[in-house]
């Protein structure tokens, strides 16, 4: 494997960084919050000042850190990576941002003969932990091949959509989809317990159906004791959300659902939440089945409005 650096060491790039280093690599790493390095530190990666520094001590430089601000900040700021690589370099940048933004980052270092590969992940902190990440990837095929054996090193299912910015579309589906899942995990639970169910046996039951799904398997027994230890912020949630619902209003889709859950974890950031991992959409549930119906609600079926 040819030398790898890792910029971006928060929940996911520290799980990312340590299976690379099982798998043999020499890495080099940043990270802007200092103290976040010292486990893969300990496993025999080298720190090193600066994106830049990472840069020239590397052939391919792993990003993984949360916005397309900070991801053009690491690239092209006065120590960016773009600043300390030699040409030939290669960039794979597992972040979750902007597809069109991933593509300009793309041209503007292809200009200093740097190469660049968009994969962002799915699969939470358990699949970074574990190395199972699924792997949303874009760019040149040659690219791709050289950036696979790093890609297979941190996840296990890995599919090239296409030219770069690809990945970063193909995300921001999957953040779409997702949304809907633990959206109607939260209103099934919340309406189970509301009628008098025991929960753990309707998870039991609900996991041999149809409503069998990752989130009903991973994430039930947050919602049902309320209770939501970090595993994907709320807040990068809604940072995706944001890129998905932009893409739908420049491809003329409309979206409802995802606009929906963009509302409820609007109420929960405003409520202190979005360092919760996503599945905290519960309280929201829970908070508006406990308040008042609001004016106007469509009543059930077979019963009349009030005159």
């Amino acid at each position: 494997m040819e030398r790898i650096g890792f910029v971006g060491l928060g929940t996911m790039g520290a799980s990312m960084a340590a299976n690379l280093l099982r798998a043999g690599a020499q890495l080099a790493v940043w990270n802007r919050t200092p103290g976040r390095a010292s486990a893969v530190l300990e496993m025999g990666a080298h720190e090193v000042a600066s994106p830049a520094g990472v840069a020239a001590a590397s052939e391919i430089v792993v990003v993984c850190v949360s916005d397309t601000p900070d991801v053009e900040a690491v690239l092209f700021g006065p120590d960016g990576i773009a600043a300390g690589a030699l040409p030939g370099s290669l960039v794979i940048d597992c972040s979750t941002i902007s597809p069109e933004a991933t593509r300009e980052f793309g041209r503007r270092l292809a200009a200093g003969g740097i190469g660049m590969v968009d994969a962002p992940v799915s699969g939470g902190s358990e699949g970074a932990r574990l190395g199972t990440l699924t792997m949303f990837v874009g760019g040149a095929e040659a690219d791709v091949a050289r950036a696979r054996p790093v890609l297979e090193a941190v996840g296990k299912t890995i599919t090239h959509l296409g030219p770069l910015g690809n990945g970063q579309a193909a995300k921001a589906v999957n953040q779409v989809i997702i949304s809907g899942a633990y959206l109607g995990l939260a209103e099934g639970l919340v309406l189970g317990v509301r009628a008098g169910l025991d929960p753990q046996q309707l998870v039991a039951a609900l996991s041999g159906g149809s409503a069998q799904s990752w989130v009903l398997a991973n994430r039930s027994g947050r919602m049902i004791d309320d209770a939501y230890p970090l595993g994907f912020r709320l807040a990068l949630h809604r940072k995706d959300l944001g890129i998905a619902l932009e893409m739908a209003s420049e491809a003329g889709a409309m979206l409802p659902l995802a606009m929906l859950v963009a509302a409820l974890e609007d109420r929960l950031l405003a409520g202190g939440h979005g360092d919760e991992d996503m599945s905290v959409l519960a309280r929201a549930i829970r908070e508006l089945a406990e308040s008042e119906p609001p004016e106007g609600t469509v009543p059930p079926a077979g019963e009349q409005a009030p005159a």
